[in-house]
């Protein structure tokens, strides 16, 4: 009968605050980390996007003070990209390979580094981008923020809208608001 119903003690119940509260602990103390992470950037290096979405990433970014962007990748903290995998993997290995002692290197060498920053220049220009947006780490390779920010059109003022939402967006996530 329900008058019957067992009622949990007061140690079962003791128990599972203890359990709630830490897990509560671990979820913001993994919060507090990635909040971290991405307060931790100053710098991004914009990888080439599609429909020239980067160009005009670049200019609300510095325009709104987010971040500085940098033409040179090896002073990024971190890579703006609108692609994960394989090809975004290759990219950084062709940008963040780590260079030779002056003298080491002979000609075949800078030839096969110049091929290798024009391919992680050429990005995905000419393919559809899906609509994300990701914040990458460039040491770890940790994805630090995303965002979908699908746009409307390829002309430049729907990108335009676009690239100031992410941007807003992104301000917003560094701010921790």
């Amino acid at each position: 009968s329900p008058a019957q119903r067992r009622q949990p003690s007061a140690a079962s119940y003791d128990k599972a605050m203890k359990h709630f509260l830490l897990a509560a602990a671990a979820l913001t103390m993994s919060l507090g980390a990635s909040a971290a992470g991405l307060g931790d950037i100053k710098t991004v290096y914009l990888l080439p996007m599609s429909n020239g979405l980067d160009q005009y990433l670049a200019q609300q970014l510095t325009a709104e003070a987010v971040l500085q962007v940098v033409t040179d990748p090896q002073k990024a903290d971190a890579v703006l990209t609108d692609h994960l995998g394989e090809t975004f993997e290759q990219s950084l290995a062709d940008l963040y390979q780590t260079k030779p002692q002056a003298g080491d290197k002979d000609k075949a060498d800078d030839a096969t580094e110049d091929k290798g920053a024009a391919r992680a220049r050429s990005g995905m220009q000419g393919r559809r981008g899906r609509g994300t947006i990701f914040l990458v780490n460039r040491r770890t390779h940790e994805v630090l923020w995303s965002v979908y920010e699908l746009p409307k059109d390829n002309r430049p003022a729907g990108l335009r809208h676009s690239a100031g939402r992410i941007s807003a967006q992104l301000a917003k996530s560094i701010k921790g608001k």
